[in-house]
């Protein structure tokens, strides 16, 4: 888990020591234990590497990693099956200077070429220089768990980590207007489609799944999608199959993510995900696992899960970390979450989870599991209930098959009216009709100025799935629009304190698998993530198997708004807002409307967020 950067170009007064060591030395707190630097002999490519000893910790490691003479890497993130493709590779007379991950995945590209992406079980982002060829390969993980940005133009290609090493580099920093736009009108903070823009300009995202090409000699980018999963339904599966199954990949999952020479720990909100993860943890054996876990508590929220968190610690013995809010340094801690998140956040979350990795580091603890994706690949948000009764709707099975009323029955409260129905007799119509209204309502956004709307009528950039069924929901989720923002800002935060972290969930042999699955695995009398919840059911205490409530990591959020230092520092963003000519002077004299974490209209807290993007 590292922080990587890089520049490649013909005019050798770009591929300065100086350049890519202050690009390097912004992304110092993603790689605290050791720097390094490699520029050819030719003066053409620089690359920068800023390291978190997590696998051989010894200088074997260190990065930029020379291999066979011809070529160099740098890589953020881990390779979980790095013992079992390294196995492989020696079988086909490869040798090894290190206990590396790094290593194996540079071999395995000099053995297979990009085909080494199909073999590969982990999170990352890395580059490697063909010095032969005059070649850059880079590629990120299956999820877009690592981050991967770049700038090309016709002079050079930088690429790095974080957005900030990019400015380091002399990139100008000019905001997106159009992904600041979507941002504002409907909440989006990644763009769906091609390119993967940035908030800033010039400033793009190497696709998850995907690799690059960037040929020096030509001046040739080219970029490529290695993965993708389908959904395919095998309706003949049974719930055991299905259950063990699930069970079996699940635990491999989280075996591999064990794999550490440094402490590990697991974050523990007190929901069914981070309990299940602990769960499993308690069966498999792991030199590294430290039993420590960690929880964020909101004293007198109604909404504070520190009860279930407390049962789960305390029925697996776990060394339990308590992690309270000091309200007077919410403006303090929005400003210092934003410096490295370089997006808006939509919510107060993102400063909860902050403060949770920043324990854990503390607490001595350098990995963390965590239960994200789980959500989407299984169908645990409230939202999707819709997707499920639409469906049998269109089916005509709704009534028969009781899920609306099972759902009803423990406390549910979503309803189910004549638009879920218009879904689900003519989607792509009711489809069309809700685009439009997006589009309409944006452009006609009273706070918006006149000439910020106007010049952005054409790009926004909402969408909706492919497919209008649950599984079809999940997949655009999961892969299109949604998740994507979550493992973005958890990147940001964990790496702030330089601590990696795991998600199981996301395993692409697991999650592959569960688009397998038809959708009465994920909700199914009433209940949301049912294959999950029984796999547990033997394992886990009944009161979180079978809560409920559904609270989504969610911190007081209407309560800090309420706060006159947090309504002063909104008004200030909205001012600069209005000197940017982004809100019309009309938004001023408006009263603050604080709001919880996960409302719809959220919008004083996201004017906040968006402001801070002009910061220098």
């Amino acid at each position: 888990m590292c922080g990587i950067t890089g520049i490649i170009s013909k005019n050798k007064n770009l591929i300065t020591q100086n350049r890519v060591k202050s690009a390097s030395g912004s992304l110092a707190h993603r790689g605290p234990d050791d720097e390094g630097i490699f520029i050819n002999e030719e003066n053409t490519i620089a690359l920068g590497h800023r390291r978190l000893s997590i696998i051989d910790l010894s200088k074997n490691a260190s990065q930029p990693m020379s291999y066979l003479g011809r070529y160099r890497i740098i890589h953020n993130g881990e390779l979980y099956n790095y013992l079992e493709v390294r196995e492989e590779l020696k079988k086909k007379g490869y040798n090894f200077s290190t206990q590396s991950d790094t290593e194996v995945i540079v071999a395995a590209y000099n053995a297979y070429g990009a085909v080494c992406l199909q073999k590969f079980d982990g999170m990352f982002a890395f580059a490697i220089w063909d010095e032969k060829e005059h070649l850059l390969f880079a590629a990120r993980d299956r999820f877009g768990e690592k981050p991967f940005f770049f700038s090309f133009d016709h002079e050079q290609f930088l690429f790095a980590s974080e957005i900030k090493a990019l400015w380091k580099m002399g990139l100008k920093k000019e905001v997106n207007l159009r992904m600041l736009y979507n941002f504002l009108s409907i909440g989006y903070t990644t763009n769906p489609f091609e390119p993967k823009e940035t908030f800033f300009e010039n400033v793009y995202k190497l696709p998850a799944a995907s690799f690059l090409r960037y040929a020096a000699n030509i001046n040739e980018l080219k970029i490529e999608k290695y993965w993708e999963a389908e959904i395919n339904i095998d309706y003949n599966i049974s719930e055991q199959q299905a259950t063990e199954k699930f069970s079996f990949l699940f635990s491999q999952s989280i075996k591999n993510r064990l794999r550490s020479d440094v402490s590990i720990g697991t974050s523990l909100s007190g929901g069914l995900d981070s309990s299940a993860i602990v769960a499993y943890c308690s069966h498999i054996s792991s030199a590294q696992y430290s039993h420590k876990c960690f929880t964020a508590s909101f004293k007198d929220f109604e909404k504070d899960e520190l009860r279930y968190a407390e049962l789960v610690a305390s029925t697996f013995h776990l060394e339990h970390y308590i992690i309270e809010f000091d309200e007077d340094n919410t403006v303090a801690l929005m400003k210092e979450v934003m410096k490295h998140q370089e997006l808006p956040i939509a919510s107060a979350s993102a400063l909860a989870q902050y403060k949770v990795y920043e324990a854990a580091k503390k607490a001595g603890v350098t990995v963390l599991l965590d239960g994200q994706g789980a959500d989407e690949i299984l169908a645990g948000y409230h939202k999707y209930y819709k997707w499920r009764w639409q469906e049998l709707y269109g089916q005509k099975q709704l009534k028969i098959s009781g899920e609306l009323k099972a759902a009803k029955a423990i406390g549910i409260k979503d309803d189910f009216g004549f638009i879920h129905k218009a879904f689900a007799l003519f989607p792509e119509f009711a489809g069309g009709l809700l685009q439009s209204s997006k589009t309409k309502k944006s452009f006609h956004n009273s706070d918006f100025s006149k000439d910020f709307a106007f010049s952005n009528k054409f790009n926004l950039m909402y969408s909706l799935p492919s497919s209008f069924s649950l599984n079809g929901a999940l997949y655009f989720n999961t892969f299109v629009h949604g998740l994507e923002e979550l493992l973005m800002t958890a990147d940001r935060n964990s790496m702030a304190h330089a601590v990696e972290l795991r998600l199981p969930f996301l395993y692409h042999c697991l999650v592959e698998f569960l688009f397998t699955l038809p959708p009465h695995f994920k909700i199914h009398n009433g209940w949301t993530k049912w294959l999950l919840r029984k796999n547990v059911e033997p394992l886990l205490p009944k009161e979180i198997v079978w809560r409920r409530d559904k609270i989504g990591f969610e911190p007081p959020q209407k309560d800090w708004m309420q706060q006159a230092t947090v309504a002063e520092a909104i008004q200030e963003g909205k001012k600069k807002l209005v000197e940017r000519g982004i809100l019309s002077k009309t938004v001023l004299p408006k009263k603050i409307q604080p709001h919880d974490a996960h409302a719809a209209d959220n919008r004083d807290w996201k004017y906040w967020s968006a402001s801070m993007l002009f910061n220098e």
